[in-house]
């Protein structure tokens, strides 16, 4: 799919998910079945996901550290995509610099950081070493609740 300037200007609309398709249309000045058909197509070729997102900060017991993990082989993608799915990660991106992946997890209550590395992590082979940034203040910070 064609990413042009109008499916870019209903995005940013969406940023705030509970906008209707009606004041889309008459904001950006198409019909609201336009809107309706391109939020469909977004959705469906994964380009956007319309979802809800939390501030970590006020949920009590919670917080999101950040993981830089180093690969004892430069398997990144398919690392990356294992990483993926393990319980309480957000995100998982393949970047340069000093880690080879970068990991954004939520923890809760009774799911923390040990908890994460040893029921988690360890599973993963072909990991060289890991360094955990707590975030203590975020700003503009909003995750999916994934626990």
């Amino acid at each position: 799919m064609k990413i042009d300037q109008t499916n870019i200007d209903i995005i940013r609309e969406l940023k705030q998910g509970k906008k209707s398709f009606k004041k889309i249309a008459d904001k950006l000045t198409i019909t609201e079945n336009t809107v309706r058909s391109r939020v469909n197509k977004l959705q469906e070729e994964d380009v956007l996901e319309i979802c809800g997102l939390v501030d970590p900060a006020t949920l009590p017991g919670h917080r999101v550290v950040i993981i830089g993990i180093k690969l004892s082989e430069m398997n990144l993608v398919e690392k990356g995509e294992e990483i993926s799915k393990l319980k309480g990660v957000i995100s998982v991106s393949v970047v340069t610099g000093r880690y080879d992946l970068l990991v954004l997890v939520l923890f809760k209550k009774g799911f923390g950081l040990l908890e994460f590395y040893t029921e988690e992590i360890a599973q993963i082979k072909g990991i060289r070493s890991v360094e955990t940034f707590v975030i203590y203040k975020s700003y503009n910070l909003k995750v999916p609740y994934i626990l």
